[in-house]
């Protein structure tokens, strides 16, 4: 991260308003709290850091599958859950200015930090995060439905749908990427923390006697997963939860830590949940949640291993982590350093005049390299201006079409980083791109 301080975040915030990365949710009506709209850049970066995540640990996996839970769900769901009686924040108000903070996160429990003032904060109270609505016409409380705070129960009550028709036996796992929604006391930081946000969650399931080593590896695997992505080993660590932070399933938590402009937070919680969800929703439902290991004649109920990760907030990571300036011809470059599979264009195509012979052969190449790679394109003012845009929104790499492309049938392609630029005849380009794009 070229930056390490207050001025990063602000410059990232600028950056993703001005590019169309987010933009604040409802502006013209004065903007409406902790809810963000992703732009053109935006929606192409956070489905890559999705699309990166579903590879590595559906695609390139014989031991996981997917799911698309629903979003909505009955009261029985949270109340096995135990996320009805406990899934709560410590709430205090300012009697003297009336705003409302969570006391776990203030320096001072009895200090306000909106107004200053000590000894004005109520005695704490628990607030529950759950979204509460209503399903169906009539709003009595035979009709309450929750929006889900996390896409896991939906895996866990899944748990034997997926089993018997996918055919898996332990060890194997169960993602899913979906919203979730909590409404967070104080949210803030630009993105890290809102109420309406993306999950990336996988369940695994294994026999009891195999969890701890399961749980080493995933911690291991995740953390790589961020590294292998482009993101320095310097921004990011393990972090083991002590005993007063861990949820009311877990027996064991490592976090996937990077360091935000603020300090280090959490992108990824990696949990021991034993065999808690299973066993709640076979007790509080009536169906056996179990799994029967015929080799062994025995039946068991799985251990599960999660590891559970913040699409929004990752994105976020990831922009400030590739976020450089530096000095090039006594003018300063803005370039996200992002890897390929991260950016939100892989290859932008820049013709070099408007005119009607070259935008023809401009398209032509669009078209070819469309066809395997989100490109951009774009002809509007000069060749230099055109490259700091396209360096500012990561894109690795650019193709200039020119007079002498007319001739020669080759083109100009610039590499990012380097700024270095070599001719390539129009043939050649899908395969030298599918070299680097891979």
């Amino acid at each position: 991260m070229a930056e390490k301080s207050s001025e990063l975040f602000d410059k990232i915030v600028n950056l993703s308003k001005r590019r169309g990365i987010v933009f604040q949710s409802a502006e013209i009506y004065g903007g409406f709290r902790s809810t963000y709209d992703y732009g053109p850049i935006g929606v192409l970066m956070l489905r890559n850091v999705k699309d990166a995540w579903w590879r590595s640990m559906v695609q390139l996996r014989t031991d996981v599958v997917g799911l698309d839970a629903s979003i909505l769900s009955p009261p029985a769901v949270w109340e096995a859950s135990g996320h009805l009686a406990t899934f709560t924040d410590p709430l205090v108000d300012c009697k003297n200015c009336g705003a409302r903070h969570r006391e776990d996160k203030l320096d001072d429990p009895t200090q306000c930090p909106t107004c200053g003032v000590k000894g004005e904060l109520t005695e704490p109270r628990d607030f529950n995060l759950m979204f509460k609505t209503h399903a169906g016409p009539v709003v009595d409380e035979g009709a309450v439905a929750y929006l889900r705070p996390e896409t896991a129960q939906g895996m866990f009550i899944n748990f034997s749908n997926v089993q018997v028709t996918s055919r898996k036996k332990p060890p194997f796992g169960i993602a899913q990427i979906g919203k979730s929604f909590r409404n967070e006391i104080t949210p803030g930081n630009f993105v890290f923390r809102t109420r309406e946000f993306e999950q990336m969650e996988m369940e695994f399931f294994v026999a009891p006697e195999e969890a701890e080593k399961w749980h080493e590896y995933w911690c291991q695997e995740r953390l790589n997963w961020y590294i292998d992505h482009g993101m320095s080993k310097d921004n990011v660590c393990l972090r083991e939860h002590t005993q007063d932070e861990l949820s009311h399933y877990s027996s064991a938590t490592y976090d996937v830590d990077f360091k935000f402009p603020w300090g280090w937070d959490e992108l990824e919680g990696i949990a021991y949940r034993g065999d808690y969800d299973l066993t709640q929703h076979s007790e509080h439902s009536g169906k056996p949640l179990e799994y029967f290991d015929q080799v062994n004649n025995k039946r068991y109920r799985p251990h599960v291993i999660e590891p559970a990760a913040g699409a929004t907030r990752t994105m976020m990571a990831f922009l400030m982590d590739a976020y450089h300036e530096e000095e090039v011809n006594g003018e300063t470059r803005t370039v996200l350093r992002l890897h390929h599979r991260i950016a939100p264009y892989k290859i932008a195509v820049l013709p070099l005049s408007k005119k009607p012979d070259l935008q023809g052969k401009s398209q032509e190449v669009f078209t070819k390299l469309a066809s395997q790679w989100m490109c951009d394109y774009d002809e509007t003012q000069a060749i230099g201006k055109r490259y700091r845009r396209q360096d500012e929104i990561g894109t690795p790499y650019c193709v200039t079409v020119d007079f002498d492309t007319l001739e020669d049938n080759a083109v100009t392609v610039r590499e990012r980083d380097t700024m270095e630029q070599v001719r390539l005849p129009i043939e050649e380009l899908a395969t030298w791109f599918a070299e680097r794009l891979s």
